[in-house]
């Protein structure tokens, strides 16, 4: 059954997730650094392999964890409800 209401993201979701997504993106150049180090130094080690597949894995990780991120700011641009719900100011008689 599909829900009535749509809820807008919650902003500690996508907090979350701009987090996972600077450490993520951290790991793709450590990875990528230690690839080039290891293949230049190593070429076609176990240990440049071992670099290469969690390069994959972290370059996956950032690229999911970006979509999801997109995914969310786009379907919070189509929720038209008020980000502040405090009463409104009135000038005070």
């Amino acid at each position: 059954m599909a829900p009535t209401s749509k809820y807008p993201t919650s902003l500690r979701a996508v907090r979350q997730l701009r987090r996972a997504r600077t450490h993520y993106a951290a790991g793709v150049l450590l990875w990528a650094s230690a690839v080039t180090w290891t293949a230049i130094t190593h070429p076609g080690s176990r240990q440049m392999w071992v670099c290469l597949l969690l390069l994959t894995v972290f370059t996956t990780l950032l690229g999911t964890t970006s979509l999801w991120l997109h995914r969310l700011r786009r379907q919070a641009a189509t929720v038209h409800t008020p980000a502040h719900h405090a009463a409104p100011r009135h000038a005070s008689a």
